[in-house]
């Protein structure tokens, strides 16, 4: 635009606002014209944002929960030496199923029985002893009665026969040593099971209390042992107090190589105390093991059924949001508003998750899209995710 040009009979000042006029006008225009526009922004509604949703449904769900055990034998004892000499015989092989009593292992018997010997030697030195005083002491009586003997005499007889007695019952007390050293010359099992590999060598010298010659353990049945968090103990003493400890259906077992055993376990018995370091306790399972599948040691899978099993409310995973340890969902309403949703969740179902609370039957939640909502929004509902195969188990 071209200006006009300065008039020489005008003031200065009035002319240069006359010059500026258009500009500011063009100016104001624009502002106002700016400011109709934001206002119109404004008052026009949001725009819809496109979710996918679910439809709320029960579904058939087996509930697991896995904890990492180990088997262990119900009963374990060190074979070690009671008495001291050199092993001279052994009845077993290593690793050989035994019976209780059997003969395993033999110590040097030579001088435990010739110590057995010359204890029983010396029972009847002092028996014959005692028989002796006896009779002097009654035949002194007899002569005391008839005032032929001193009464000294008479109080000496019987003490002769007091200190015989004593005699005696030491001798036997000898003997029942020599005896026992005698028996614990031989090692017998203590109970049915399977003995391991020898610790020692025929002809090693052992020393009792220190020498452990080998271990037996039962196999039939046998144990696992899992840990489980402190807040679990009630729920695992229910299943202990029902039916004595008999819920076999509750427990399986899963070995190395994802192989199942074939036989369910039970409780046997919960620690007596929770292990203040890690706030667990452990929890013993008792399974068959009649096959000797199971050996002491080996590491497995403990899965049990938890109180997810059943018809139970799922949803899709991604549904789920956390913000700050809790979980939510967005839930459709009334023109397509949703409103986020507290839920307690529980069990994973491959890619859905069980809503224990917070859900009901039928309503509907936004599956996926949650990225762009907030509280209030309204949504553009595309194609609903269709649910899955009933019946799915958790792992």
């Amino acid at each position: 635009m071209k200006l006009p040009q300065y008039p020489t009979n005008i003031n200065p000042m009035k002319w240069n606002l006359v010059r500026l006029l258009p500009f500011v006008i063009g100016s104001v225009a624009a502002t106002a014209c700016g400011s109709k526009k934001e206002e119109a922004a404004q008052n026009a509604a949001p725009a819809a944002v496109p979710v996918t949703v679910y439809n709320v449904t029960e579904e058939s769900v087996v509930g697991i929960d896995t904890y990492p055990g180990t088997v262990v034998p119900l009963n374990e004892v060190e074979l070690r030496a009671e008495v001291s000499g050199y092993l001279t015989k052994s009845y077993v092989q290593d690793g050989q199923r035994v019976t209780k009593g059997q003969k395993l292992y033999e110590i040097d018997q030579s001088r435990y029985a010739a110590a057995y010997q010359s204890a029983q030697a010396q029972l009847r030195i002092t028996q014959a002893n005692y028989e002796k005083a006896a009779k002097d002491a009654e035949r002194y009586n007899r002569l005391a009665e008839q005032d032929a003997i001193a009464r000294q005499r008479v109080d000496y007889a019987t003490t002769d026969v007091a200190n015989a007695r004593a005699q005696i019952s030491a001798a036997q007390a000898n003997l029942a040593n020599a005896a026992t050293d005698l028996r614990r010359s031989v090692i017998i099992a203590p109970f049915n099971g399977t003995i391991g590999l020898a610790q020692v060598k025929l002809g090693s010298l052992v020393t009792p209390g220190t020498t452990l010659i080998n271990t037996i353990s039962s196999d039939n049945p046998i144990a696992v042992d899992f840990p489980v968090n402190e807040q679990l103990i009630p729920r695992f003493a229910k299943f202990q107090q029902a039916a004595g400890g008999n819920s076999d259906s509750l427990f399986t077992l899963v070995l190395a190589g994802e192989e199942r055993y074939p036989a369910p376990g039970k409780i046997n018995t919960i620690d007596r105390a929770v292990d203040p370091q890690t706030g667990t306790i452990t929890v013993r399972l008792q399974f068959p093991n009649t096959e000797r599948t199971l050996r002491a040691g080996m590491n497995a899978t403990v899965r049990v059924l938890n109180e997810d099993t059943g018809r139970q409310l799922v949803i899709p995973s991604k549904a789920v949001t956390e913000q700050m340890g809790e979980f939510f969902v967005y839930v459709v309403g009334d023109s397509s508003k949703v409103n986020q949703r507290k839920v307690l969740t529980g069990t994973r179902v491959k890619d859905k998750i069980v809503v224990r609370e917070g859900l009901k039957a039928n309503e509907v939640i936004v599956s996926e899209g949650m990225q762009n909502l907030r509280e209030g929004a309204t949504v553009k509902i595309d194609e609903p995710a269709a649910p899955v195969a009933q019946g799915t188990a958790a792992k």
